[in-house]
Order: structure tokens, then sequence, then C-alpha cells
């Protein structure tokens, strides 16, 4: 066990070294929208690459994820597949948002030796998904 410290050292080697291996801007939070953003995730049971639907109105935020289950077929035959749609996804401060997400289960954050596999992951998973917003993000935005 590592203490609270140890850990987050831990976690901001992890996040650095991630850099150094892919030095790119990602999207993430610029995506142009008001809480939508893409995420990383990562603990020592899984890895997870996110789309955060988060806006307090259920109105727009299910228009938003609406928009992306429009392009379901495409995004998984073009892009990227195994993605799980959660239109009500509850955080665990209780906040309702809707997540579309990928994970790689056995890996861990603590252990060193999976991170060049989830390095990779979240280059090859967030790459596509950022390719598949930057041709469809205009669609997406349109919710008027």
């Amino acid at each position: 066990m590592y203490s609270k410290e140890e850990t987050q050292k831990l976690k901001r080697e992890f996040w650095v070294t991630f850099a150094e291996k892919y030095p790119r801007k990602w999207l993430l939070y610029d995506t142009k929208i008001k809480d939508f953003s893409f995420k990383f995730y990562v603990d020592n049971k899984k890895a997870q690459v996110l789309i955060d639907i988060e806006q307090r109105s259920d109105d727009k935020r299910n228009a938003y994820f609406d928009k992306i289950e429009a392009l379901k077929n495409i995004l998984e035959e073009e892009f990227i597949k195994d993605l799980v749609f959660e239109r009500n996804y509850i955080l665990e401060n209780g906040k309702t948002i809707s997540r579309i997400w990928i994970e790689r289960l056995g890996v861990s954050v603590s252990n060193r030796s999976y991170w060049d596999e989830i390095f990779d992951f979240y280059n090859e998973k967030m790459n596509a998904l950022e390719l598949f917003y930057s041709e469809y993000d205009e669609f997406i935005k349109d919710i008027d």
C-alpha cells in the first residue's frame, strides 16, 4: 500500500511519463461545448477513455447524447468498437451525467509494468474519438 503522498507522486509520474511518450495536445475540455469533455481515467483496476456530457439541463444533456447515439454505427464501424453508452450515469457525488466510454480491465496505475499498455490504449482510443469528433462536431453541436 502506498501513502496518500506516494500515490499522488506516482500518479503525477504516470501522467508526466504519458505526456513524454505521446507529446501532443489532446482535445479533452476544448470541445467548444460547455460541459462536454473527453477524459482519461485510471485506477488500480482499469483504464478508461471517456466522453462525459454534464449539462445541468437534462434536455440539453440528452440532446447531445442523442446526437452521438445517432452516429453510433459510424462511430463503431469507422473509429472505435466496443464503446459503452450510458444515458444516465450516476457519479459518486450523486450527479447524473451521460457517459460514453471504453475501458481496459486488468491494468493498474500503481504497477509501472502496465504503463506502456495503458499509454498505448489511451493513445489509440482517444485519438479515434478525437478523429470522430473532428469529423462530426458540427452535427453534434447543432442541438437547437
